[in-house]
């Protein structure tokens, strides 16, 4: 009985903690998170092009993708950075997703 209710506990508290959480400035809500905002600016004014890379965390288990600068500016055929933002939401703890968009000519 002891057991059952120390492995209930240590359940709980996984499904609770929630395992799969994303980069905000303001903390992970305990049912949704969806925020977005900067990482850095440079001189370079002209934004025609916008390219974006993503990472992706499943309950914790499971984390793929590359969110870095280099494949938003590979993605979005960007020479000369702008501006560099990030996006990130999470649902449940669950699933979290955390982008890198990246502006630029």
């Amino acid at each position: 009985m002891k057991t059952l209710k120390l492995l209930a506990t240590g359940t709980l508290l996984a499904t609770l903690g929630g395992c799969a959480t994303a980069i905000s400035p303001v903390g992970n809500g305990l049912l949704f998170t969806d925020v977005s905002g900067p990482v850095t600016i440079s001189d370079n004014a002209a934004t025609s092009k916008n390219g974006k890379s993503c990472a992706t965390n499943i309950l914790g288990l499971i984390a793929s993708g590359d969110a870095s600068i280099s494949a938003a500016k590979e993605q979005g055929e960007i020479t000369k950075v702008s501006n560099v933002d990030y996006h990130s939401n999470t649902i449940l703890g669950l699933f979290s997703q955390s982008c890198t968009i990246v502006k630029g000519q």
